[in-house]
């Protein structure tokens, strides 16, 4: 009776043990993601969000726009979010500080870079002479401010 016993807990426990792994139905793992600005080139995790992709793989994803990527890469350092989107770049500022501890890039999320040149008119045959002389503004601090 006593080795029946000692059998039926180490079969429940070694069942247990293997439920672990599995997803449960109401706990759902958190993450925050830091993005440096919004933009349309991140349109697929946008609608991720909206369409619950990734409830549905058991995340629980919390978006915060970093205003930048000095504070995306701060934010990353310093333990405040586990994801930050940002350019390659910032890694190797960091790593060149000679950071002993420096971050990974280990995805690419856009083949170029997400800079638009709008105008206030309508002008069907651009040229780049058209902006000769003119002064051109970044959507966001740090990106552009230059005259042509």
């Amino acid at each position: 009776m006593k080795k029946k016993l000692i059998c039926v807990l180490v079969i429940i426990t070694m069942v247990a043990s293997f439920m672990t792994g599995c997803k449960s139905s109401g706990g759902l793992k958190e993450v925050t993601l830091n993005e440096v600005a919004h933009s349309i080139f991140y349109a697929p995790m946008y609608v991720a969000f909206e369409k619950g992709y990734f409830e549905d793989e058991g995340l629980k994803v919390n978006l915060v726009n970093g205003l930048g990527a000095d504070k995306t890469m701060t934010a990353v350092l310093a333990g405040d979010c586990d994801i930050g989107f940002m350019g390659a770049e910032t890694t190797v500022y960091v790593y060149n500080e000679g950071a002993e501890d420096y971050v990974v890039n280990f995805a690419q999320l856009t083949q170029r870079a997400g800079n638009f040149l709008v105008s206030r008119d309508a002008n069907e045959e651009f040229s780049w002479q058209n902006v000769k002389g003119k002064t051109i503004i970044g959507g966001r601090p740090g990106v552009c401010h230059s005259t042509m």
